[in-house]
């Protein structure tokens, strides 16, 4: 339910991915009455990873959708889950932003650069045993590489959009030099034809300068 839910937020359709996070919710609750009886079995470490992927769909979905981000009280899960959720949304994260530079959405791509960068800034200040965050450490240094590989990529593709703008500039200004050039050259032949013939040297029947290749030529006045 929480993996398909992630799915879901990820294409956008963010009332299939409420739908399944609330069928995700009913069934740890369940999960969690049935174990209250045994503790073992609780404790084991099967049901804190799936409060963990509980924890983390619902905090994608949140960052996503652009909501408030639901604190573990109103999840339901304890702290130490709830840190480990928040890392691994750092690599969800990643994913939202791979596919923004790939629509060109580069915006939207920093701004969820900025909320890896302020999850692995809260984590690293959770310094404590492994025994008691489950685990966080790793974690965080999971985040940590997510998020240096994701602010390499966002930096190339910002310098890509900066190049292609930079040549699509020089492009036009280009093309305009050019057009401007072709006007001058008319209006000085123009201007050199009006005075070969106040000289003489053309009749004002003859047509001036000809065109031939390259080379522009005037044509003598006949014999």
């Amino acid at each position: 339910m929480s993996a398909n839910s992630i799915r879901a937020a990820h294409r956008a359709d963010f009332d299939e991915a409420s739908e399944l996070i609330d069928s995700a919710r009913a069934m740890l609750v369940d999960l969690t009455a049935e174990l209250d009886d045994f503790p073992s079995i609780y404790w084991s470490g099967y049901v804190r990873d799936a409060q963990k992927e509980f924890a983390e769909a619902n905090m994608t979905l949140s960052m996503l959708s652009g909501g408030t981000l639901p604190s573990p009280e109103e999840l339901g899960v304890e702290d130490a889950v709830y840190l480990n959720g928040l890392a691994e949304c750092a690599g969800e994260l990643r994913r939202h932003a791979l596919d923004a530079m790939r629509r060109g959405e580069l915006e939207r791509a920093e701004t969820a650069l900025a909320i890896m960068d302020d999850i692995y800034g809260l984590l690293v200040t959770v310094d404590y045993p492994d025994a008691v965050t489950g685990g966080l450490r790793r974690s965080t240094d999971m985040a940590r590489g997510v998020l240096e590989r994701t602010r390499g990529d966002l930096t190339v593709a910002l310098q890509q959009r900066s190049l292609a703008e930079a040549l699509e500039r020089a492009e036009r200004r280009f093309a305009s030099t050019q057009e401007a050039r072709g006007s001058n050259r008319f209006a000085i032949e123009r201007q050199g034809r009006v005075v070969l013939r106040c000289r003489g040297v053309l009749s004002p029947l003859q047509p001036g300068p000809t065109q031939t290749g390259r080379d522009t030529m005037f044509t003598d006045r006949p014999e």
